[in-house]
């Protein structure tokens, strides 16, 4: 059984703006450290996300390659959740990574999910393993920055992209 990284958060925005930040995963670079993001398009059934992770992966540097590609997309609507499926492709990583969004009026709580392991011959638990503590910070950190920014939006700061 391969584990699983989960985090869930109550962010003070109503689903129709937390899902479209959310699901756009070039948004994710801004709160992901070392990460940049490109996509062949908005985010929709069969768009293609690939992340690159490392030091200098920003300024074109090479990484850790995440290649993804959507694979449900589902927008809340009232009395029904949002999910947005990410698939990913390799080289290295493989598995999902799933959002949900339950619209709760004024906020609305969110469940990220990565169910993720090393492409390879080691054996897809034991890499799900090792990478679950990983994942789980970098999915609270994500959340956290896109409280804060959802949060400055409000404010009348920058907001989102």
């Amino acid at each position: 059984m391969v584990r699983e990284a989960r985090v869930v958060r109550r962010l003070a925005a109503p689903a129709s703006r937390v899902w479209p930040l959310l699901v756009d995963a070039r948004n994710h670079a801004a709160w992901i450290p070392l990460t940049r993001v490109d996509s062949d398009g908005p985010p929709a059934v069969g768009t293609e996300v690939v992340a690159v992770s490392a030091p200098g992966a920003r300024r074109g540097g090479r990484g850790v390659v995440d290649r993804m590609r959507i694979t449900r997309f589902d927008p809340p609507a009232p009395g029904r959740m949002g999910t947005a499926v990410f698939t990913k492709l390799g080289p290295v990583l493989l598995g999902d990574a799933t959002i949900e969004l339950v619209d709760a009026g004024d906020t609305c709580v969110v469940r990220w999910s990565e169910r993720v392991h090393l492409a390879g011959p080691v054996p897809a638990a034991l890499t799900a393993a090792v990478l679950v503590p990983v994942l789980d910070s970098m999915l609270r950190l994500a959340l956290t920055r896109a409280g804060a920014e959802l949060a400055g939006a409000e404010l009348g700061g920058a907001g989102t992209r």
